[in-house]
């Protein structure tokens, strides 16, 4: 849309406040780290449950992005996806055909979780959670370990009988 196609009034709007105000690259936030950058000490665990659909918002794909620091920063880390979140482990994913994304950024949560379990992390994922989406376990990122049912209740018991960090992201 060219200028002359603007009303009067749309141009005023336009004028009022520079467009963009400060050139790219410029900082708008400061960049004080405000607690200390602490390091996984001697057997520390970091667990993490995750209970959302890659796309329906950042929650799983921040999860697993913590759970990768986690794991940078010494800690035995492990991340268990349930329900809907079980969605985030298929290698299946993809349009027009599986592996390739439609939208820049459609892999995010694959590419994150294969890049965590080479790095040694463990991710588990719901037999029940891919059953109710129709998802089949053969479809599952090469690595992620399939968990019965009733392993979401004890892996966090378990993890929380070795004195984890506990990180349950949930969606809607």
């Amino acid at each position: 849309m060219t200028t002359a196609e603007l009303s009067d009034v749309e141009q005023k709007s336009l004028e009022e406040i520079p467009h963009p105000s400060l050139p790219e690259g410029s900082s708008i936030y400061g960049g004080t780290k405000v607690f200390p950058d602490l390091q996984a000490e001697n057997g520390e665990t970091y667990f993490t449950l995750v209970h959302g659909i890659a796309h329906e918002s950042s929650v799983s794909f921040v999860a697993v992005l913590q759970a990768t620091r986690a794991l940078r920063k010494g800690f035995e880390t492990a991340i268990y996806f349930y329900g809907p979140g079980s969605l985030n482990c298929l290698a299946t994913r993809g349009f027009p055909t599986t592996g390739s994304s439609a939208f820049p950024g459609e892999h995010n949560i694959n590419d994150q979780l294969k890049t965590f379990m080479a790095e040694g992390g463990k991710a588990y994922c719901c037999r029940f959670g891919l059953s109710l989406h129709g998802a089949r376990e053969e479809d599952l990122i090469e690595g992620v370990i399939p968990t019965h049912p009733l392993d979401v209740q004890d892996a966090l018991i378990y993890y929380a009988r070795k004195g984890a960090i506990i990180n349950s992201t949930y969606q809607l």
